[in-house]
């Protein structure tokens, strides 16, 4: 089936021909959908920590003394986040004024009506006057089109082209911070060792690298010198091996015009591959459009604290409970207690084939469900954001337990399915604290947790052709999916995703009103 030219094309990546094989196999049967059984709720599935719990809870990561980092995925380009801007770039020499009609929030009519309070406004500005431009004089004649094409073209900013990380996303009086300035200001205040030392991994896209490592030497004195901490950064890229096989309509491979094999980035799932690859005790993870200012910060910091104290916590009793399965002087009820553990405080609920009066059978079963990777996750009230949410879902292996589920793996046209996800009162915010050293101290292998039926296929083009594109599972769902879970509530205020430019206006990314 496959050429010379194929075979060299995959080994260059680091994929073998069954690995293709595989995907191909997926793309012909499909993802089974995943089997609800109820949302994940406040006080069934969710903790909710009241002051002197949160209090607790920080106080213990305040005593922790490993080592640890800060995971932020930034590769991907802010074109989306443009997406109205790009229209109205085809639309206005035709429909001219027209465009303004619609006046909703995420439209080009509130783009330009409160351009001066984006905190790129005045280096928008400045590169319009360099070019030649005033922009007031822009503005009053309705000559829209160079400043959005100053904005995102190669020719000014280059937004369009940059990954969101580069952008600017904060005003503090006379300067404007970054995304990735955000983020080491967050990291600078949660995720500091006991030595001041700050660990940032970043996972970027190639072209990409230099801009970031340009940012970083411009702002990295500064920082370090204001937060009193050193800051050490790190990048990774998606490894090729992880890229997946296109095909046609037909399922069978896509080749491109010059009879080459496509293959597509497997998405953010992938990205497992450079989580694995860090040898931190405790890993923060935050997605790099998730950042507030300053004057939001505090409850964010508090938050992520807790979730890693929380994270602790839970750990050491696991741990304990391992160092006695794995003891000669077991006692029977001690098997009750530690089943009881994983019951009622991870929410595991045992398959139905789980025979809990043999006692051979219930330790196997209990070192097999506590000796996972561990995670804790910030879950905000569900405030009608799309995408994934906390839900009691049936696993492979019979169990029942917490999972981060996607929309896109719910069969929408089943009612019972359909009434569970409509239900869900939470969402999932990328907010997560993780560990994956066991008992002995060894590594766990994050590849062997992962859930491979929860995939997804997507149908894309490529020069006029249609295609399907498949996407390895999820980083935060089907990838951790046979992880240790725990939800806990965080407040909505730490919660700020910027996915449309127009989203840079929201109160939560304007400037304090009145600084405390």
């Amino acid at each position: 089936m496959y050429t010379r030219q194929d075979i060299e094309q995959m080994q260059k990546k680091g994929i073998t021909p069954e690995m293709v094989e595989e995907q191909l196999q997926s793309f012909r049967k499909g993802f089974p959908y995943m089997n609800l059984v109820k949302p994940a709720t406040a006080g069934d599935g969710i903790i909710r920590l009241d002051c002197d719990e949160l209090d607790n809870l920080i106080d213990v990561y305040r005593d922790f003394e490993g080592s640890r980092v800060k995971f932020v995925p930034a590769s991907g380009a802010a074109t989306r986040m443009f997406k109205h801007l790009y229209e109205f770039q085809t639309d206005y020499p035709i429909r001219g004024l027209e465009c303004f009609n619609d006046k909703g929030f995420n439209t080009i009519f509130t783009f330009f009506e409160r351009i001066k309070q984006f905190p790129f406004y005045d280096k928008l500005y400045n590169e319009l006057w360099r070019q030649g431009y005033k922009m007031e004089e822009l503005m009053e004649q309705r000559d829209y089109l160079p400043i959005v094409n100053t904005l995102l073209g190669p020719e000014g900013l280059n937004y369009g082209n940059l990954p969101k990380a580069l952008i600017l996303f904060h005003r503090y009086g006379d300067i404007s911070r970054t995304a990735m300035e955000e983020h080491l200001v967050e990291g600078a205040q949660y995720a500091r060792d006991q030595h001041g030392n700050v660990n940032i991994h970043l996972t970027v896209s190639p072209e990409h690298i230099a801009g970031f490592e340009q940012l970083i030497e411009r702002v990295k004195s500064f920082y370090e010198n204001h937060y009193e901490v050193t800051l050490n950064i790190t990048y990774s890229v998606q490894k090729p091996s992880t890229d997946t096989i296109a095909v046609n309509m037909d399922n069978n491979p896509f080749r491109n015009d010059d009879g080459s094999l496509l293959f597509r980035p497997g998405g953010h799932g992938a990205l497992i591959e450079n989580l694995n690859d860090l040898k931190e005790e405790l890993i923060f993870i935050k997605n790099i459009d998730n950042v507030a200012p300053d004057h939001l910060k505090p409850q964010t910091v508090r938050y992520k604290k807790a979730l890693a104290g929380m994270l602790l916590s839970y750990r050491r009793i696991i741990f304990s409970y391992l160092e006695r399965l794995y003891s000669e002087n077991l006692e029977p009820d001690e098997l009750t207690s530690i089943f009881e553990f994983t019951r009622d405080e991870l929410c595991v609920l045992p398959p139905a084939s789980l025979n809990t009066t043999d006692a051979q059978q219930l330790k196997e079963y209990l070192i097999r469900i506590l000796n996972r990777p561990i995670r804790v996750c910030g879950m905000v009230k569900n405030e009608g954001e799309p995408g994934g949410g906390p839900f009691w879902a049936i696993n492979p292996d019979g169990t029942t337990s917490l999972q981060i589920v996607e929309s896109s793996q719910i069969d929408m046209n089943d009612p019972a399915s359909n009434s569970i996800f409509n239900a869900s009162t939470h969402f999932n915010p990328v907010d997560i604290v993780c560990s994956f050293t066991d008992f002995r101290g060894n590594r766990f292998n994050l590849l062997n947790y992962r859930d491979p039926q929860t995939g997804f296929i997507s149908v894309k083009s490529k020069d006029g052709k249609k295609l399907k594109a498949l996407e390895l599972p999820g980083l935060w769902n089907g990838a951790m999916s046979n992880w240790i879970t725990v939800f806990v509530e965080v407040p909505l205020s730490t919660f700020s995703p910027v996915k449309t430019v127009n989203d840079l206006l929201r109160d939560e990314h304007q400037p304090c009103a009145n600084p405390s």
